[in-house]
């Protein structure tokens, strides 16, 4: 076996049963399985015993479907990357050690070095499945979102008109989450046929029985969403390999494969012993027994010393994502007078790219994924161009934000659009494993801060700063108007990575200079991360963003007819705020943040640790909003939130000194 290690996946595509074109599994095929099955979970016992940490159960009960699965589809070491390969998704992450095994057997990368460094700090082989190793297509850990992530991809095929197979690799007891459910709908509205789910029926997790801890009908689910159900032995080849291939061959439906398994299989004092080996490593003696009763060689000591005086390989950089290649076209200019809200101007603008790259075949497909608001974040005028590339996924947004981020990784533009309490708040935990996979996702929030007015609390987004600034790779843009928000639809079209731009509900009126001049139309070209110099004063600054740049103006004046001149900085991306800039407003005085959100974890914070961190001393205020809102007009909340042009003039007038006329 260690011989032919190498050259193991080119061995399976030489088999008549390669790519499951074979009516039956064939013996040789087989016997290699067999063989196979021992080394593997020989490596999930010395990986998890020398790393003295893993998950050792769950692995070996899968290990069968890996082997079926990753031998014969269509994928290989030298092409990684071919758009045409099968997507293989694992969902239950946390059974890395049998995925890592395989694909290190079958020639992958070199099985040694994840068996001595797996879960270590440098390693590629990380705890869970991890989109940096070579076969990997989905970081995954958070169980439930794998169906999900492969439903992506299917659709992704439908949307290339590429014929590959998606295969979801995942456990029972995930079952139990909402997430799958979305899923499967989704998967049986778009018709992906393609999309086969192996499940590891093993009948356990980590406090018990699957049926004790949260009984779930699997089988029963599936079918009434419209699938077909197949029950398989999960350790018989023949049987998985028979139902991958009957799922292949029938277009009519996806398929789900219950396989019944057997947690720690191989291994006796393992076997259905979730309480002691779900979660927890072998002992080296447990390890030396286990593997005596395979019948495979140990090798623990030479693995860890190996650890011991051996760095981790150095990971070779792997292209994220295929990106897109789109027109933006040239922006509109909203006049004065026109009554224009940013969400209208994103919807125009939006419509404006899909009409100019519809024709271009060299353009990139597009998409617009809606949760059953696109006539409030104004995705409607994007449908009604594109109506093949508008994706509506219904009120079930977990399943949607993860479906976008798969298919931002696919050389496809990807918006994403909602309520800003949909769009972040509620589906906070699927853009962290977005911003975690490295995606390429254009996230658009509407009816952001108390802006949302008479919609109430529920409805009032107070914190998606907050949360953005916890997705490491995430840039955050908020624009000031609808001549603004035009532009930045645009310049994120071009710009590859994760982007999330934020909106209110109410009309924006034009951002003009001293002269009445739109102040972001004609020749404006938004920058990332430029500040944007408002209005100029030598007492202070002012630093706002967004709907809340009209009040600060207002202010400006209010305060300037009383001799109080002060800057006003629109900051439209707040997380690029550097030192630099800090040092700058601190010149001219006390320092002002001014915002329609949060102020524990808004613009304040970040301006009041960029102060400490210059060293500067200056007076600091921050003005925001201080707790949940209740409904009511947007003038109304403002005023009652102490964040309209009036409570900005008297902070400022307070804090300066200056007694109100």
């Amino acid at each position: 076996m260690k011989k032919e290690n190498v050259m193991l996946k080119d061995w399976f595509i030489e088999q008549p049963d390669s790519l499951f074109k074979n009516k039956t599994l064939s013996l040789p095929t087989k016997e290699r399985f067999i063989e196979l099955g021992k080394v593997i979970r020989g490596d999930i016992l010395t990986m998890t015993t020398v790393a003295a940490s893993g998950h050792p159960g769950g692995p070996m009960s899968s290990a069968d479907i890996y082997i079926v699965v990753y031998s014969l589809a269509n994928i290989h070491p030298s092409k990684i990357d071919n758009p045409s390969r099968d997507r293989i998704v694992i969902s239950h992450g946390h059974t890395s050690a049998g995925c890592y095994s395989t694909l290190g057997r079958l020639g992958f990368f070199t099985i040694e070095d994840a068996l001595t460094h797996f879960r270590r700090c440098g390693s590629i082989f990380e705890g869970h499945v991890e989109r940096e190793v070579p076969g990997c297509e989905w970081s995954t850990g958070n169980l439930g979102q794998g169906l999900s992530a492969g439903c992506g991809f299917a659709l992704a095929s439908k949307i290339h008109k590429q014929d590959y197979n998606v295969f979801v690799l995942m456990s029972d007891a995930e079952q139990a989450k909402g997430q799958v459910g979305e899923a499967r709908r989704f998967a049986r509205k778009f018709n992906l046929n393609n999309v086969i789910v192996l499940i590891d029926y093993n009948e356990l997790q980590i406090s018990g029985s699957v049926h004790e801890i949260m009984n779930v009908n699997i089988k029963e689910n599936y079918l009434s969403d419209g699938w077909k159900v197949i029950e398989i032995d999960g350790h018989n080849y023949e049987e998985i390999y028979n139902a991958i291939r009957k799922s292949i061959n029938d277009s009519s439906s996806p398929y789900a494969i219950l396989c019944h398994t057997i947690m720690g299989k191989s291994v006796s004092f393992m076997e259905n012993a979730a309480e002691y080996y779900h979660g927890r490593p072998l002992t080296p003696d447990e390890c030396h027994k286990a593997l005596k009763e395979i019948g495979i060689e140990d090798r623990i000591s030479f693995y860890k010393k190996r650890r011991e005086n051996s760095p981790p390989p150095e990971a070779k950089k792997r292209v994220y994502y295929r990106p897109s290649v789109i027109e933006t076209g040239k922006p509109f200019d909203c006049n004065i007078t026109d009554k224009m809200g940013n969400r209208d101007a994103f919807g125009k603008a939006l419509e404006n790219i899909a009409v100019i790259n519809k024709g271009l075949k060299k353009s990139s497909p597009i998409v617009a994924l809606d949760c059953d608001l696109k006539e409030s974040v104004r995705t409607l005028f994007f449908e009604k161009i594109a109506p093949e590339w508008f994706i509506e996924g219904g009120v079930q947004e977990h399943n949607t934000a993860t479906i976008a981020g798969v298919l931002s990784i696919e050389g496809i533009l990807t918006f994403f659009a909602g309520f800003g309490v949909f769009g972040i708040d509620e589906v906070y935990n699927q853009q962290r494993l977005n911003a975690i996979n490295h995606t390429n996702l254009k996230v658009i929030i509407t009816h952001s801060g108390v802006n949302v007015g008479k919609d109430g609390k529920t409805h009032h987004c107070i914190d998606f700063l907050g949360l953005a600034r916890n997705l490491p790779g995430f840039r955050v843009i908020i624009p000031a108007d609808p001549n603004q928000t035009d532009r930045v639809i645009r310049y994120i079209s071009k710009e590859e990575g994760n982007f999330l731009v934020v909106m209110g509900r109410s009309k924006n009126p034009v951002i003009t200079d001293t002269t009445g001049k739109p102040l972001f139309g004609g020749d404006y070209t938004f920058s990332y991360g430029k500040v944007e110099v408002v209005r100029e004063g030598e007492k202070g600054v002012i630093m706002t963003y967004g709907s809340s740049l009209k009040e600060a103006i207002h202010s400006w004046e209010e305060l300037k007819d009383e001799g109080i001149d002060l800057d006003i900085w629109n900051v439209s991306a707040p997380l690029a705020l550097s030192l630099e800039d800090i040092e700058k407003a601190v010149f001219k005085g006390p320092i002002f943040t001014f915002e329609d959100h949060l102020v524990y974890s808004g613009i304040g914070i970040i301006v009041g640790n960029l102060i400490a961190e210059t060293g500067m001393g200056t007076i600091f205020k921050k003005i925001g909003v201080k707790d949940f809102a209740p409904s009511g007009s947007t003038e109304t909340l403002y005023l009652t939130m102490g964040i309209d042009s009036s409570s900005l003039t008297r902070e400022v007038k307070k804090l300066l000194g200056v007694s109100s006329r």
